[in-house]
């Protein structure tokens, strides 16, 4: 998941290219291992929802502590890095997500949801920091003309973390969980559970050595110093209206919120979905290795419609998407079998543009207000925590298949928002 820049502008100084293509390789580690953490939780979701009889509404509490978390802390995050600087928000954020997976080891032990839910807040404490440092040092490593081009690229690694996370979920969490319960009798279900809970210790374990490994490294590396360069008020800008009278903005985070939200949903749902009798009747083991084709094909994607919107409007191109996942739903809600199973794993494909395409249509002709519109984009990335929420009530209420209706819902707005709501009128009518 990707979060933009919202802490100022800042102009690098001339003579830094080395320096500049050496920091952005480094930093393309960091946007591999948050994309990679996130997409963990749609295998985590499966697992603790087994592990401790959730309904689905208390199972999506992972997200929404996961993804509350850029709400409440991505504000005081972008006011950490203006005093501390980019280079060590990377490394706190780092040191913060590495502390969230140790948390993962006591919260197995202790066999306590609340634990769990409390390793995951702080991770992903630790995540917001790690983007809000990252996404703009990124912008800011090289002139502003290609900064576009450089941060397309790096979350190119993320969405290859995102592709790659369910099979190590897979292996790792899923499929130990279920041998180890296979071997035990019906007596023994208490330490069945004790130990499918602690299937989640090793693998966090080794996210904590590698998150605190790369923290030490960027402690010690020489990156461009850069300086925070805040927006200066002056007779010209004072007496603008609010941000919230540009409609094509406020609109647009209302578009980042659904859209986050029906993206994480239905990645959070996927195994449950996939293991239904009438559409794969899947192992969640085996569940979990088609997520990665979810994910991949966003991935997949973003170069195809990279190439597109060299000749189509991203408006254009964004309904076209939304309106193609809006069909692929209603497959996926009334058909049955590999037909409704390839359906739902083909939306991947279409979310590919849709963030940075909502994103770039939010802020356009804001201007010097760019920024301030983008921190309110950014804080629309809460959707992650609170549609998946709602789905889960859903899908308790009147089952899981039909519960799609909601990210469907989510789509048809984006169709709305791509032909008519992204264009910018600067008032709220």
């Amino acid at each position: 998941m990707e979060l933009a820049s919202s802490t100022g502008t800042s102009t690098p100084e001339h003579g830094q290219s080395q320096n500049n293509l050496f920091a952005l390789t480094a930093l393309t580690s960091l946007f591999f291992m948050w994309g990679f953490i996130t997409c963990l939780n749609d295998i985590l979701i499966p697992h603790l929802k087994n592990v401790f009889s959730l309904s689905y509404t208390q199972a999506m509490l992972i997200q929404f502590c996961f993804f509350g978390a850029y709400f409440l802390v991505s504000i005081p995050a972008g006011m950490l890095i203006k005093r501390i600087g980019y280079k060590y928000g990377i490394v706190l954020g780092l040191i913060i997500a590495g502390v969230g997976c140790l948390l993962f080891y006591p919260a197995a032990t202790t066999h306590v949801y609340g634990v769990f839910l409390g390793a995951l807040f702080v991770l992903a404490s630790g995540i917001t920091i790690l983007q809000v440092s990252a996404n703009p040092y990124v912008a800011i490593l090289g002139p502003s003309e290609t900064a576009a081009s450089r941060l397309t690229l790096t979350q190119a690694f993320n969405s290859l973390g995102t592709a790659i996370a369910p099979f190590f979920g897979a292996a790792l969490i899923l499929s130990v969980a279920a041998v180890d319960a296979s071997q035990m009798h019906a007596s023994q279900l208490e330490t069945v559970t004790q130990a499918e809970a602690s299937s989640v210790q090793i693998p966090y374990l080794l996210l904590a050595a590698t998150l605190l490994v790369l923290a030490a490294i960027f402690a010690m590396l020489k990156l461009p110093a850069i300086e925070y360069k805040p927006v200066v008020k002056t007779a010209s800008n004072a007496n603008q209206p609010s941000i919230f009278t540009y409609r094509h903005l406020t609109l647009g985070a209302l578009g980042i919120f659904l859209y986050v939200g029906a993206e994480v949903s239905i990645g959070s749902f996927m195994v449950n979905f996939l293991g239904k009798e009438n559409i794969a009747n899947m192992a969640e083991a085996e569940a979990a290795n088609y997520v990665a084709y979810y994910w991949a094909g966003a991935m997949v994607g973003r170069f195809i419609g990279a190439a597109v919107m060299q000749k189509v409007s991203g408006g254009v191109v964004l309904a076209f998407n939304a309106s193609l996942a809006v069909g692929l739903l209603l497959i996926a809600i009334l058909g049955q079998g590999w037909i409704a199973m390839w359906s739902i794993l083909l939306i991947g494909l279409c979310n590919s543009i849709m963030f940075p395409v909502i994103f770039s249509l939010g802020v356009n002709q804001l201007g010097e207000r760019t920024s301030e519109g983008s921190g309110i984009l950014c804080l629309a990335i809460a959707g992650g925590a609170i549609v998946p929420l709602a789905q889960g009530f859903l899908a308790d209420s009147v089952g899981l298949q039909p519960a799609f209706i909601l990210p469907l819902l989510c789509y048809l707005y984006i169709v709305f928002y791509g032909l008519k709501g992204s264009k910018p009128t600067f008032k709220l009518t």
